[in-house]
């Protein structure tokens, strides 16, 4: 099997991890400190240099996360030696994962790079300081994409053991790993003979019901707040926001304790496609706020309206303790919703990125 012949090919570059056949990850993407700017060209230029002595008749082309809006710094050094650097984003609202239609986009990319006949074409994976969780996904959801390896688990499991757990942790205060999952079982339907990625239906999100209520006040309870971020509905805009936030109200903020058998946070927004949705613990004075877990879902793959979600299903705390109990359970609840004539029209067509 190809994955992580780093320890068994006598010619790797200095620098560079393999982590499948002609997929390679800079070694800069681990490091907690960034270079500066005459450190980090020279960096890049040492790398280069090798993997022209290497593969002296191999192409390559970078694939890069970061978080600026502009052309990256790497583009910029690398364009200097004809390498094309795609940019990516290294989060969707807050969240270390992208837009299933941009997953899908670099997935056919990086496909089309590495099954061209007759070349030998090489892929090289960049991140930006604090964009390792985000790549580390969209590697296992490459290796997922061409079978290089399978188990969705296991395969991010494998490729998040390259980096220390305290280095994630710095950067990151919820675990992504319940989120990249989910995504990632999304990534293994393409096979399935089915359309890939599907059309996201609308639905509106109704509510959350909490069947447990987790321990987040000093009497084990919780005041809940909901905050929602989606796809803007205006017609031809990709753009996110934040669709719905539960009124800043003593009325609406009501703390819940052990004793209660549910607890049913009302939204009532209309969502598509891909949504973020952070369940918040508010403080008695309503001033303080702190994440109890967020969840990250594509509406297309949304089975009878609910997402159902345990303990392992949510983004929460590295260290959660005993804030969530084992038997941690809740619902997203969604109906369907009316969809005007010029959005379905809308949905149906192509999506193309500039990136």
């Amino acid at each position: 099997m190809a994955l992580f012949r780093k320890f068994f090919l006598k010619k790797t570059p200095d620098r560079l991890l393999e982590i499948s056949e002609r997929v390679y990850v800079f070694d800069c993407c681990f490091a907690a400190e960034a270079m500066g700017e005459d450190e980090y060209r020279d960096y890049l230029s040492g790398i280069v240099a090798q993997l022209q002595d290497y593969f002296p008749d191999a192409s390559f082309m970078v694939s890069n996360f970061w978080s600026g809006d502009k052309r990256s710094r790497i583009s910029d050094i690398l364009s200097e030696y004809d390498m094309t650097v795609m940019d990516y984003p290294q989060q969707y609202e807050g969240c270390p994962l992208l837009q299933l239609e941009m997953i899908h986009h670099f997935l056919k990319s990086c496909e089309n790079w590495l099954s061209v006949e007759g070349q030998q074409n090489m892929l090289l994976m960049h991140c930006e300081r604090g964009g390792w969780p985000v790549l580390a996904f969209m590697l296992a959801g490459l290796l997922l994409y061409r079978k290089t390896y399978t188990g969705e688990h296991k395969t991010l499991e494998m490729v998040y053991k390259q980096a220390r757990r305290d280095f994630i942790q710095q950067f990151l205060k919820l675990n992504p790993q319940s989120s990249h999952l989910r995504y990632l079982h999304y990534v293994t339907r393409h096979g399935s003979g089915s359309e890939w990625p599907p059309v996201s239906r609308p639905l509106i999100l109704d509510s959350v019901v909490l069947h447990t209520v987790p321990r987040f006040d000093s009497e084990g309870g919780c005041r809940p707040y909901l905050r929602i971020h989606g796809q803007d509905s205006s017609p031809g805009n990709k753009s996110a926001k934040v669709l719905f936030e539960t009124p800043r109200t003593k009325k609406h903020l009501q703390r819940h304790g052990q004793a209660e058998v549910s607890v049913k946070i009302s939204a009532s927004c209309r969502v598509q496609g891909d949504v973020v949705l952070e369940c918040i613990h508010i403080g008695e004075k309503l001033d303080r706020e702190e994440t109890m877990f967020r969840v990250m879902f594509n509406t297309a793959f949304i089975q009878s309206n609910v997402l159902g979600l345990n303990r392992d299903d949510i983004d929460a705390a590295w260290n959660v303790n005993n804030q969530f109990p084992r038997d941690f359970r809740a619902e997203v609840l969604n109906s369907p919703a009316s969809m005007p004539f010029f959005n379905f029209l809308f949905c149906l067509s192509p999506v193309h990125y500039e990136i």
